[in-house]
């Protein structure tokens, strides 16, 4: 009993789990202004009730999360303030008539459903919508002459322009705010990613708690960094080009980028050489060396969300001098004074290209922190054309052809939109006839929580009615306690505050403190009593059960029957990235670099998407679910793959390609063939074909580094200083035999996995 307790409260606690970052202290102060202003006005003049309106409107406005330029979440407020006065509008006309307020309300809510086909901007714009015409129906709409209606949808574009304009003057303190704090959040992304790649020296056993935490923090890396590309193209696609600042900071993104396979490719190293006696000799050093990385990166990132003029990097290049000296005496000492052999030859290989990694690291952290300085400064630094290479611009489908192509029940989008219609429309109906006095909120908690897929549902219900309960007890014991209006506004402000404040970091937090604010709003405009906080809690439990029951019984989108076709499609780009980085190997003088990022990132976005779907799938019925252990060990060797191949992708900065193995073209068919064949095992549904018989090559290739590494040793005490052809192709070679033979490892785990799941 005692165990079960202390697992419910564990539980519970993690629900109110914080994400990394910092508090949105600036959207919190935003927040407070945008709502003390009209209800302060409103409480002045005496119109609270009518202020009320403007005040919705204002929030709603402020609400809509949009992640890029200034311009962008311009264009997105004015919209907001378009919508939310039109659906206003509407709600007014069809008020107090039943058999035309249910049907507009299936209609409305199912056009604003469809808007998530055209991104999250229109998704976040239609959910603030679709609240404002539901709140307006129950509460604000009468239409009682067309005065009254005029100015009461005066008074939400006064809402609505009131956030515009303090928006507008909050962005002229920082006019170039969005790029730079995107580009801010690669570099501290990055810290966390390379610090967890320090716990690998310490932790060979490579926990499986560790690597989720790594993989988790690659995907946040890439997400950061794709961000940071869609803002600053956004900023300067306005301009048709760049100025220095703009080709600074894509330099930077960039650069991130280059960093995130650099340390994705020291992981895998380090995975190699922590499994051998030697590495525990320069253990101590390579630790020190990665801490400080990490330390270096933090310090960027504030540098440039700060526009610091300067990163001092002494630290880092006191450890970088450190692991030089141990590595040469290392070194030394093997040769010297051991009975050399070829395995301890091997781990030297090893160590050196670690060693090398991450002088390589800290002299690119050395050029970005150059960058920054010349940034903040404002002084003009030459740049290669070849270190900018913006995206292409893809071109926005037209809103028609989207809406046709997805205007079947083979769209997740359309099913999920019907149900949301039929739900809120449901929920509204039952309300109606059972005219409870705050139905409304029934509708609210079924229309925010209802999701595309059930597990997303189930996530937003759980954290939503756990929020609102005990946010309902926080606003009933205010209401009980403060009875002065103006300290009753001073709390709803404060709550807001930090609500919004903390928004970004946990919704059931957000949800817990906006619920007494909601509750006390209530009460400044009517004085409705503490019994508004107990009907709130009720009806958020019975609005949440409604979503969870639409969910599962209405058009559902289960995640197991559409992970075979992201999982292909992960295999497929993975596939694709190794032919890419491959080719460069087997064709060396044909320099064939330009589509590796590309494809890079492609493949690190489908590695994600995987990844996410397999977590949905943790949240689905245990009936639906199905075996999830296989799902999870297919990801972790994709993944493994995509690792293995970046690691090559990083070692073609050394091939020469004036070795080769006689059996590299062979052995890369036969795993082209391999991968293909479980893309196509996934799409048909049906088993793979056994694996070919691929470690003759293997063998092959194993026997021609053991001839390279012993012709090294029989010239190495004559030639031990001296870059020779033989050294040259042990340093090429070896960590390209080394990667040949994890991937086939990962392949054949694949491969047994595909071949269970699809029996």
């Amino acid at each position: 009993m005692l165990s079960t307790n202390k697992h419910s409260f564990s539980w519970l606690l993690q629900q109110f789990q914080l994400k990394p970052g910092k508090p949105a202290i600036l959207i919190g102060f935003r927040s407070l202004l945008i709502l003390g202003v009209p209800i302060g006005f409103g409480m002045i003049t005496g119109n609270a009730a009518a202020s009320a309106i403007a005040t919705m409107a204002a929030w709603f406005v402020g609400m809509v999360n949009v992640d890029g330029t200034y311009r962008q979440q311009l264009k997105a407020m004015i919209a907001t303030t378009i919508t939310v006065t039109t659906v206003f509008l509407i709600a007014s006309v069809v008020s107090g008539q039943p058999w035309l307020a249910i049907p507009t309300t299936f209609v409305v809510i199912f056009i604003a459903g469809l808007a998530g086909l055209y991104g999250n901007v229109a998704s976040s714009i239609s959910l603030v919508t679709s609240i404002m015409f539901v709140i307006a129906l129950a509460r604000f709409a009468t239409f009682t002459n067309f005065p009254t209606l005029i100015l009461h949808c005066g008074l939400c574009i006064a809402g609505g322009t009131w956030t515009i304009l303090l928006s507008l003057g909050l962005w002229a303190v920082q006019p170039y705010d969005p790029v730079m704090q995107t580009v801010a959040n690669c570099y501290l992304s990055l810290s966390k990613f390379i610090d967890l790649a320090r716990e690998r020296v310490f932790n060979y056993q490579n926990s499986q708690e560790w690597t989720e935490q790594f993989l988790q923090a690659q995907d946040t890396v890439i997400q950061n960094l794709t961000s940071a590309r869609s803002v600053w193209t956004a900023r300067w696609t306005v301009q048709k080009g760049a100025n220095q600042q703009g080709n600074n900071l894509l330099v930077l993104i960039e650069d991130a980028n280059q960093i995130v396979n650099s340390v994705v490719a020291l992981n895998e190293l380090l995975a190699i050489a922590s499994a051998h006696q030697l590495f525990s000799q320069l253990q101590r050093e390579i630790q020190q060396v990665i801490e400080q990385l990490a330390i270096a990166l933090k310090m960027l990132s504030k540098a440039i969300a700060t526009k610091k003029t300067s990163v001092h990097l002494g630290d880092l290049d006191r450890t970088i001098e450190a692991l030089q000296h141990q590595w040469r005496v290392l070194r030394f000492h093997v040769i010297k004074t051991t009975n050399f052999q070829t395995d301890n030859y091997n781990d030297l290989v090893q160590l050196r290209k670690i060693t090398s990694s991450l002088i390589n690291l800290a002299q690119q952290i050395h050029t970005d922190a150059e960058i920054i300085t010349d940034l903040s400064q404002g002084k003009q630094r030459h740049i290669s054309q070849a270190e900018i290479s913006p995206l292409p611009q893809s071109q926005p489908a037209a809103i028609l052809d989207t809406l046709r192509n997805n205007f079947t029940f083979d769209s997740v989008s359309f099913r999920h939109a019907l149900r949301l219609a039929i739900i809120t429309t449901f929920a509204e109906l039952i309300a109606a006839i059972l005219q409870l006095p705050r139905g409304y909120w029934i509708t609210l908690t079924a229309l925010v929580a209802l999701k595309p897929n059930f597990g997303g549902t189930s996530e937003t219900t759980v954290q939503r009615v756990i929020g609102t309960i005990l946010g309902g007890i926080m606003g009933i014991v205010l209401i009980l306690l403060v009875k002065n209006q103006s300290a009753i506004a001073f709390c709803l402000l404060l709550l807001v505050f930090i609500a919004m404040s903390v928004r970004p970091l946990s919704y059931s937090i957000f949800t817990l403190l906006l619920t007494p604010a909601i509750i006390l709003l209530l009460n400044l405009m009517s004085a409705d009593g503490w019994q508004v906080g107990v009907l709130r809690i009720v009806d958020s439990l019975f609005g949440g059960v409604l979503a969870l029951f639409g969910s599962y019984l209405l058009f559902p989108s289960w995640e197991r029957s559409q992970l075979p076709a992201q999982l292909e499609k992960t295999i497929r780009a993975n596939l694709a990235y190794f032919q890419q980085v491959i080719a460069n190997y087997l064709h060396p003088e044909q320099n064939v670099f330009a589509g590796i990022n590309n494809l890079r990132h492609q493949a690190a976005l489908e590695n994600a998407n995987a990844t996410d779907a397999a977590q949905r799938l943790f949240s689905e019925p245990r009936h639906i679910q199905g075996e999830i252990e296989p799902v999870m060990t297919l990801i972790v060797y994709i993944r493994g793959l995509f690792s293995s191949v970046t690691t090559l992708a990083e070692h073609l900065r050394e091939f020469s390609g004036e070795y080769q193995f006689t059996e590299l073209q062979q052995l890369t068919d036969s795993i082209v063939q391999v991968l293909e064949n479980l893309a196509d095992s996934l799409q048909q549904g049906m088993p793979p074909q056994p694996l070919p018989y691929i470690d003759n090559y293997l063998e092959l290739i194993h026997n021609q580094i053991t001839q390279l590494h012993a012709a090294r040793l029989s010239e190495i005490a004559t030639q031990s200083q001296i870059l020779t052809p033989t050294l040259q192709a042990v340093r090429e070679q070896t960590p390209l035999s080394t990667e040949l033979e994890r991937i086939i490892h990962e392949i054949t785990v694949i491969h047994c996995v595909i071949t269970r799941l699809q029996a």
